[in-house]
């Protein structure tokens, strides 16, 4: 059967939750890597739109300009595209409305709410969902069988180290170095670990004697 090579490509992560085979549960969000550039905005339009070269950047740059001086001014400023409002957040903890001072706000962002019209013009997806045939995320430390193949891979050198094994396992710093360290645990660990310099270097347990 052939691959669906149309519609919105996305990928499947693992979430912090587990389900009722004590399995991760997943979800799902779009393909990294697909992204246009504001280059491909102006040479769409200009194509497409009749509009001019430059035209384009030159009324983005007026809109940055004023919104930005609203939004400053503390305006939430409604736009075709949805709404724009400064966020801001209080420093330190207080029960007290008499105690906040304007000394103890911060300018912590700038919230944006698409209008309906925008969200309808972004859900108009037409050609389904297909799912990316790379592994992603870290949902592959559940495969027990890619995890192993993954280590006897990157012990080439009779050891590994958390920079190696991310090559073969495909994860993570985080998520390598913590797979890793479970392996040293337990009553029955597969691996053994020692501090040289600035890394680790993570052996199999068999060689401990050798040390």
């Amino acid at each position: 059967m052939p691959r669906k090579t149309d519609g919105i490509e996305f990928e499947i992560h693992p979430r912090p939750t587990k389900g009722e085979d004590g399995k991760p549960l997943l979800y799902v969000r779009p393909a990294k890597g697909r992204k246009k550039s504001f280059k491909d905005l102006e040479t769409f339009c200009n194509k497409y739109w009749g509009l001019r070269t430059g035209e384009l950047q030159q009324v983005m740059d007026v809109v940055m300009e004023v919104v930005g001086l609203w939004l400053s001014d503390g305006y939430r400023v409604e736009t075709p595209l949805g709404s724009f409002a400064p966020k801001l957040k209080l420093m330190g903890e207080h029960t007290d409305p008499k105690t906040i001072h304007g000394r103890d706000v911060r300018y912590a962002g700038i919230e944006f709410i698409p209008s309906k019209e925008f969200v309808k013009e972004g859900g108009q997806n037409r050609e389904g969902y297909r799912k990316s045939q790379e592994p992603v995320g870290n949902s592959q430390m559940h495969d027990q069988q890619a995890m192993d193949e993954a280590l006897r891979r990157s012990m080439r050198l009779g050891y590994t180290t958390i920079p190696e094994f991310m090559i073969y396992s495909g994860l993570k710093r985080d998520s390598a170095k913590a797979y890793l360290d479970s392996l040293c645990q337990g009553e029955h660990p597969r691996l053994w670990k020692v501090r040289e310099s600035r890394r680790w270097l993570y052996f199999p347990k068999k060689d401990k004697a050798k040390e």
